[in-house]
């Protein structure tokens, strides 16, 4: 894999992982959502539609979309689909780094088992 497709596979996923950052900064605005009734749901699902930060994160996994067609035109999908992982190692670290999730040894082991088998897929 060429530095090109590379490149276009993390942005790829750079903006798959951002989009589950808006979203989760969406979902802590609209609190808790109840589905013990249609009309509860239909509520939420309202005000999450024009939930500015939900808005941001469906148009950030929009272009990964794009982007990721585009990588799949250049990669066997068997080189590129691994490539996803590194989105659980950059939304854990943005998560912890803005939501203050923590980042434990089991954590922190299982992103550098991830970023190695990321080394090893992108050389093959």
């Amino acid at each position: 894999m060429n530095l090109s497709t590379f490149s276009i596979i993390f942005a790829g996923v750079m903006l798959n992982s951002v989009a589950q950052l808006l979203l989760k900064a969406g979902a802590r605005t609209l609190g808790s959502i109840s589905m013990a009734s249609v009309t509860s749901l239909f509520s939420a699902v309202l005000a999450a539609a024009i939930q500015p930060w939900i808005l941001l994160g469906l148009v950030c996994y929009g272009i990964s979309v794009g982007l990721w067609v585009v990588a799949l035109t250049r990669v066997d999908v068997s080189v590129a689909y691994p490539m996803l992982s590194m989105g659980y190692v950059v939304a854990a670290l943005l998560a912890w780094q803005f939501f203050g999730e923590a980042l434990t040894p089991g954590r922190v082991l299982g992103i550098a088992i991830i970023l190695v088998g990321v080394v090893v897929l992108s050389r093959s």
